[in-house]
């Protein structure tokens, strides 16, 4: 297997254009129900690095003023991390969307849910996350031709390897369009 973020997805069966000057026809860099195999993992090149704002501001947005996210103070002479932990949402959000230019864009007709979330260490300010996603099921959809469900499993690590964040997600597809 490459080292992470060398590998990018592929197509299965060639229907997306081989390089960027080619995709005008195809412009949705995500992969339809076909392409998705059981068992595949994609490691996503994108990295980000957490900052104190993403975590105040996220917070605060969500009504969350737990005193473990934005009290400096609190979380030193309180905690047993000595510093404030990232809100757990934001860390799903960033890793699950990190996910999406490589796997669904323009292809999710929506989540299905977010099952069996779990957050084994905390996040930091100031750490790197990166994400992986690997497909789970897949089956065609009972009650809406053209689409199928894909359940993905995905993966946030620290810059240290650390799992940070695992989180199971249905996700309603298109299936790729008839061609003639």
């Amino acid at each position: 297997m490459p080292p992470f973020g060398h590998e990018r997805p592929v197509p299965l069966r060639g229907r997306r254009a081989e390089n960027w000057a080619e995709r005008e026809e195809d412009p949705m860099a995500g992969l339809y129900f076909e392409d998705f195999e059981i068992g595949r993992v994609f490691r996503h090149e994108m990295r980000r690095t957490v900052t104190e704002a993403d975590n105040v501001w996220f917070s605060m947005m969500t009504g969350n003023p737990a005193a473990i996210h934005i009290d400096e103070d609190y979380c030193q002479k309180h905690t047993e991390f000595g510093q404030r932990i990232v809100n757990s949402a934001f860390t799903l959000g960033l890793v699950v969307g990190m996910t999406v230019g490589d796997t669904t864009l323009g292809t999710t007709v929506g989540n299905l849910g977010f099952e069996e979330c779990r957050f084994p260490r905390p996040v930091f300010h100031g750490d790197t996350i990166r994400s992986e996603t690997e497909v789970l099921d897949k089956r065609e959809s009972r009650s809406r031709p053209g689409q199928g469900i894909v359940t993905f499993l995905h993966r946030g690590y620290n810059q240290h390897g650390d799992l940070v964040v695992q989180c199971k997600r249905p996700a309603l597809m298109l299936c790729a369009p008839a061609t003639s």
